[in-house]
């Protein structure tokens, strides 16, 4: 019950409000992105908070973020609309529960070996949070009976919290960066795809190359951030930190004593 660990929960919660938020209003290709590319946040955050020195690598990939979110930003046009039959909420639905049940499923039964696809399986659900309050009804105009019989919504639950739960697990049993890495992936391409292809979602006319590069590389550069985030401590030292009162939100002191890499908290105060 310290006030830092209290603090990033808040701030969790303020930051899954303003990415459900950009889900309604951008295109998922680049709301997704952005969400994915707080990892740069956390990075430069480090610094000041925990006193970790940043590699040459690291501040590259950041770079690269960050030039390449301009670059997905100036192409990004009107997002879709999001009607959608309600035949494809009960779809998503059944996906996210698939996904999440069956996802512990394997996990469970590989153990250590399914960090990786822990952490890949969290950022699809993740992904499918973003889909969810994409074509969830009963929003705007607020309608209560519509929201509260749209499955979508239900869907919006096993997703996140299942997407949490799978994200813990996938830091406490094996490799943070290769977990945070996939979850970037799962996180940010196939939302992405979907927006596209199933929502509507557009660039502006003529900035499609633009578009792509930009998406592209953002993805690339948000993994490189993760992947080279490597932990100062000894080996288990971020398992053990991952243990810990909460994932995503431990404080200064905490990260100080175990050298955690600033990559070993993606979903922390910094959403």
């Amino acid at each position: 019950m310290t006030w830092q660990f209290m603090v990033g929960t808040v701030l969790d919660f303020i930051g899954f409000g303003l990415g459900a938020l950009a889900a309604r209003m951008l295109p998922l290709f680049l709301s997704q992105t952005v969400i994915s590319a707080n990892l740069v946040i956390t990075a430069v955050l480090s610094i000041k908070l925990l006193n970790i020195r940043l590699t040459r690598p690291e501040w590259a990939s950041i770079g690269v973020v960050c030039s390449a979110l301009v670059l997905l930003a100036t192409a990004a046009g009107p997002e879709g609309s999001g009607h959608t039959p309600i035949g494809t909420h009960w779809w998503l639905l059944v996906a996210s529960v698939v996904l999440i049940g069956g996802g512990t499923l394997i996990v469970r039964l590989l153990g250590g070996r399914a960090a990786i696809l822990a952490g890949l399986l969290s950022g699809l659900g993740f992904g499918a949070l973003g889909v969810g309050v994409r074509v969830l009804n009963g929003v705007d105009p607020f309608h209560l009976p519509s929201l509260l019989g749209d499955p979508a919504l239900y869907a919006i639950l096993v997703a996140g919290i299942g997407g949490m739960y799978l994200h813990t697990v996938a830091l406490q049993i094996g490799s943070v960066n290769g977990a945070t890495a996939a979850l970037v992936v799962g996180e940010t391409v196939v939302p992405g795809i979907l927006g596209v292809l199933w929502l509507g979602d557009s660039s502006r006319p003529g900035f499609a190359w633009m578009a792509i590069l930009g998406f592209v590389v953002a993805v690339a550069g948000a993994v490189a951030v993760a992947w080279f985030g490597e932990p100062e401590s000894e080996p288990g030292a971020d398992r053990e930190a991952a243990t810990g009162p909460g994932v995503g939100s431990a404080g200064p002191d905490e990260g100080s004593e175990t050298g955690a890499s600033p990559t070993e908290r993606p979903r922390n105060a910094v959403v």
